[in-house]
């Protein structure tokens, strides 16, 4: 079996796991881009999941403008097609929020975190082949879940059984990924995805000769100033420091 398949594998029983569970108000709708935009998560695994010994980029979960429409983890419209040349049909949700719709590579929305990551991987790298060469990029979590406002609710904020049960799931598949990838550092893109890549990973049998270390850098988010002064220089520093530059 191929690495991509092997991370194929990973990749559907989180998927089906994660769909065996319920989520209580405030939480009304959740998507899960590894169903409905399955076919652009494939071609992303396939393309680029192939080497070992990268660094792993983790992120939280799906931003709706972002990886839930194009199934690919900080997945900007237009990064996803231009840069990583990926472009497929994107089905929808079993049940869709009148407000965040599900629009595939139609979407004329931006997200503004996916554009800043991949914007600074096309800068700093000029080619797909050439960053992931030396990186892989994977959300903690593939789900996301929406208010009956149309908010977004982060994992981290679910109710205590909801979170945990979540997390379980998650932190097993981070694991499995890792025993698969054996990735040079683990870096959480953001505080959550370094705090649950520690807990996932911390003590855990992953594998015999395979040492991780864990680190982060800046999340890309518009909601952060730090951010909006210059994300990509200041990430830049961040993974100089970390070793992966």
């Amino acid at each position: 079996m191929t690495k991509a398949k092997t991370l194929e594998a990973i990749t559907k029983r989180m998927s089906r796991e994660l769909a065996s569970l319920a989520f209580a108000e405030p939480v009304t709708h959740v998507y899960d881009p590894l169903d409905y935009a399955w076919a652009a998560h494939r071609q992303y695994l396939e393309r680029f999941g192939e080497k070992r010994g990268r660094a792993l980029l983790l992120g939280m979960n799906p931003g709706p403008f972002g990886m839930a429409q194009t199934g690919v983890p900080f997945g900007e419209i237009a990064a996803v097609r231009d840069f990583l040349g990926i472009e497929v049909k994107i089905g929808r949700p079993q049940q869709e929020h009148s407000k965040r719709r599900v629009d595939g590579f139609a979407c004329k929305r931006s997200e503004v975190s996916g554009r800043r990551l991949w914007g600074w991987a096309s800068a700093r790298f000029g080619t797909a082949a050439a960053f992931f060469d030396r990186f892989f990029v994977l959300n903690y979590c593939p789900l996301l879940f929406l208010e009956e406002s149309g908010r977004n609710r982060t994992p981290d904020k679910l109710a205590a059984e909801e979170r945990d049960a979540v997390f379980t799931i998650c932190d097993e598949a981070l694991r499995a990924f890792v025993r698969e990838l054996a990735p040079s550092v683990v870096i959480g893109v953001g505080g959550f995805a370094e705090n649950r890549a520690r807990a996932a990973l911390f003590g855990a049998d992953i594998g015999e000769n395979v040492e991780v270390a864990v680190g982060r850098i800046l999340h890309p988010s518009p909601a952060s100033p730090i951010a909006n002064r210059g994300w990509a220089e200041h990430a830049e520093r961040e993974l100089v420091a970390l070793g992966a530059l």
